[in-house]
């Protein structure tokens, strides 16, 4: 029964993206913008436009891993700059920082697919999106940008399962936030702290470490990890590694936060 479901669903998001005639897909190289980049392609074929954002709340490895799957799958991709560090109410980071970086990244997507003469922009948030606090979506919304996976009634863990049947390489990927989100709210962010979060999360990375947070609090680092590598992170070797690399890269303490790895975990306070 469930994977008669799942492909009713696949098939409405084929015929739904069908009826678009042509669109540009804001790519980011996550599970969800990858899957449906691919779904995109194949229906569409060359009507579709990959449309990246070089920015530096985002990891330059999640850029390249973009540039290789468009290459790799013959799509079509334009690459622009963000701005976002220009902008003082972006930087005060504000409980509405999503809305304003989601806002002017998309109306930059929708010039681009204007120009490039695609009829629609499409984003790639799923149906679980819908739970936690996302000021980001209230932009999709207001700019008309297309959600076709929560129109198809798409969670993630389907689109993960949808994933390893075409054989992308996002299907176990890790989820992933922009870097902005592992500052709590009011707390200026600067391009030298994203710096930071940045090289951290790819040290945890290279120590196998999958799904992590690095939350920065002024110049402290509260790691979030999944619970079943606690023991992993405490190995004196492992431990010590990390304290030593995080110093170094500008953080005073690092901590682990006992609660783990949860999404959204900066929205916490929010509800207090």
């Amino acid at each position: 029964m469930q994977k008669e479901i799942l492909n009713q669903k696949m098939e409405y998001l084929k015929e739904y993206i069908r009826a678009l005639g042509s669109a540009a897909v804001a790519f980011s190289s996550g599970v969800d913008s990858t899957f449906l980049l691919k779904t995109a392609h194949e229906v569409l074929g060359e009507k579709v436009l990959a449309v990246t954002a070089k920015s530096c709340s985002f990891p330059a490895r999640e850029l390249t891993e973009t540039k290789e799957f468009c290459r790799q799958e013959g799509i079509r991709q334009i690459v622009f700059e963000t701005k976002e560090l220009e902008q003082e109410a972006f930087c005060q980071n504000p409980p509405n920082r999503c809305y304003i970086c989601k806002k002017s990244l998309m109306e930059e997507i929708q010039r681009i697919a204007g120009a490039q003469g695609m009829a629609h922009v499409m984003e790639g948030s799923n149906v679980d999106d819908e739970g936690d606090y996302r000021p980001g979506m209230q932009a999709v919304a207001e700019l008309g940008v297309l959600s076709p996976l929560r129109k198809a009634g798409l969670s993630k863990e389907e689109i993960r399962l949808l994933s390893k049947e075409m054989e992308l390489p996002t299907w176990k990927k890790p989820s992933f936030a922009c870097l902005a989100s592992r500052f709590p709210y009011g707390e200026l962010i600067s391009r030298e702290k994203l710096a930071m979060v940045e090289k951290a999360e790819e040290l945890l990375l290279s120590l196998g470490f999958s799904q992590l947070r690095v939350r920065i609090h002024g110049k402290s680092a509260r790691i979030e990890i999944l619970s079943e590598d606690f023991a992993k992170m405490i190995q004196e070797e492992t431990r010590v590694q990390i304290v030593e690399s995080l110093t170094g890269y500008g953080f005073d303490y690092v901590s682990m936060d006992l609660k783990g790895y949860r999404t959204g975990s900066m929205n916490e306070t929010l509800r207090l």
